[in-house]
């Protein structure tokens, strides 16, 4: 029996891999500092009435990542790569703009019900198929609020950082307390961000993350997920005849 023939299609531009590159390593820093930070003052806990029923964070976290009395280390790295996180993601908006990228990537009419049905899909509660499109509702829904919640960050930390000078902006966010109890609650938002994401790309197997760092990805005849909402570039295997 001949072998099953298989092609090559671009998915991910060069851009768009650059962006997620290297936001990555610059997110875990920000947040790595932020609990440098967090260290000299962390009030937050999940309480019932007078029970606290989880702080964070325990003094045991604290103690086996070595972050007691680095107040000042995490302030340096915190305010020097929140520029490149401002630079690296305002130049991928930028990009999607001007590249068109965002008409894959930007939610539509029916984006937060097909994400219901890509939920049911991955809890294994429905075996309809994924939507085969470029980026699903799910996706749509996750990588815009991540933006978003970029946004939300720079803006609540600019109104921590400097309550005084932009006195406008900490008040616009309710005050000094609420700004950082927003920011925080980012954070932890981040955090989950990327839990799901890897179980996902773990999921979605190695041709999905080869694609990311790639810009290409192996596509059988007979697999729906590579069917995509543009037009195409597609490469046959060398090795076939």
């Amino acid at each position: 029996m001949p072998d099953e023939k298989i092609t090559i299609r671009k998915k991910h531009p060069l851009a768009i891999r650059w962006f997620h590159w290297v936001n990555f390593p610059v997110l875990f820093v920000m947040i790595w500092s932020g609990t440098l930070i967090y260290w000299a003052n962390d009030e937050y806990a999940l309480r019932l009435g007078d029970l606290e029923l989880f702080k964070f964070y325990p003094p045991g976290f604290y103690k086996a990542l070595n972050i007691p009395f680095r107040l000042a280390d995490g302030m340096a790295w915190h305010f020097a790569f929140m520029w490149l996180f401002f630079i690296n993601g305002f130049l991928y908006v930028l990009y999607t703009m001007i590249s068109g990228e965002w008409r894959y990537l930007l939610p539509r009419r029916g984006s937060f019900k097909e994400a219901w049905f890509v939920l049911l899909h991955d809890l294994r509660l429905s075996k309809k198929p994924l939507p085969e499109k470029k980026f699903n509702g799910a996706q749509q829904i996750a990588y815009t609020s991540i933006v978003i919640m970029g946004v939300g960050s720079l803006l609540t930390g600019l109104a921590i950082y400097k309550p005084t000078q932009l006195h406008w902006l900490t008040w616009l966010f309710g005050g000094y307390e609420i700004a950082r109890l927003i920011h925080f609650v980012l954070t932890i938002g981040y955090c989950l961000f990327f839990l799901v994401h890897i179980a996902q790309v773990v999921k979605a197997g190695w041709n999905n993350f080869q694609a990311m760092v790639t810009g290409w990805e192996r596509v059988r005849p007979a697999d729906p997920s590579a069917i995509m909402d543009e037009p195409e570039q597609v490469i046959d295997n060398p090795a076939q005849p």
